[in-house]
């Protein structure tokens, strides 16, 4: 399946593509920034799964970013959303049949660690996988990676480096550290939220781990970031809403923008 769907996409655009871009809630406005763009609709692709959350455009776009040939997602599919683990990570192993080495991916998440600020953007330099599933349980397929592949470094740090000096030439600050997926698709407890924080969480997301081991095990290098939404629960005495991760995601996308467009252009 994965093959096939592989080949529905080369049979529809033209060229190689190194990057892929992961876009979540909020972030897909990207999409619009890249030049000369050719759009795979998930739906269109042969046993591809489809994206039915709030914020998700639900498709690639093929083209180029600071002069860079790029493959981008519009939106991706989620555990809470009752896909198996299996068609969470297929679009990452689609990439990697298309020739993508280096993974950028994006998240809207609550921010954990007291001293974040709702609006800033962290980059992810670890993560911890609370959603109680590995995308590479079950028989390996080796044309793919290595039965036990090593995650000491799942967030290249090559990769991070290069981000830390595009945010200092752009005049950002970029909060470092750790990022914890759940399953959703409730928001998480203060009491989880402070057990999260003595785990050694900083972000917390229903997203973006299982694509991370996925994408290590396909060999493919990456870098992460949070978007900082809002505060996570028994840190602001507010409920937590959908609509406010869509709103500050549409406030921050330059910002988030443009530091991804530099470092691709450094790529």
């Amino acid at each position: 399946m994965i093959e096939k769907a592989a080949e529905y996409i080369k049979s529809k655009i033209s060229g190689e593509y190194r990057i892929g871009i992961i876009l979540g809630s909020g972030l897909g406005s990207l999409g619009e920034k890249i030049e000369n763009p050719h759009y795979v609709n998930y739906c269109d692709i042969p046993g591809f799964p489809v994206s039915t959350a709030p914020g998700h455009a639900g498709r690639f776009v093929f083209g180029t970013l600071n002069g860079k040939n790029v493959m981008c997602m519009q939106g991706r599919v989620h555990l809470y959303e009752g896909y198996p683990v299996e068609s969470v990570v297929m679009p990452i192993r689609v990439m990697r049949l298309m020739g993508v080495k280096t993974l950028i991916v994006t998240n809207a998440a609550g921010g954990i660690n007291e001293s974040f600020n709702v609006g800033d953007i962290m980059l992810i330099t670890d993560h911890i996988n609370f959603t109680g599933r590995n995308c590479l349980m079950g028989k390996n397929d080796g044309n793919f990676g290595v039965r036990f592949p090593d995650m000491s470094f799942a967030y290249s740090p090559d990769l991070g480096e290069v981000a830390l000096k595009c945010a200092d030439e752009l005049g950002m600050k970029l909060q470092k550290g750790v990022y914890i997926g759940c399953t959703g698709p409730s928001y998480e407890t203060p009491a989880e939220i402070r057990a999260f924080r003595v785990m050694g969480a900083d972000t917390v997301g229903m997203s973006t781990v299982q694509e991370v081991i996925a994408a290590n095990h396909c060999g493919m290098k990456v870098l992460g970031f949070s978007l900082v939404s809002n505060k996570a629960a028994g840190l602001s005495g507010e409920r937590l809403t959908e609509e406010e991760v869509l709103l500050i995601g549409k406030q921050k996308s330059a910002e988030m923008q443009n530091l991804i467009i530099k470092i691709t252009g450094e790529l």
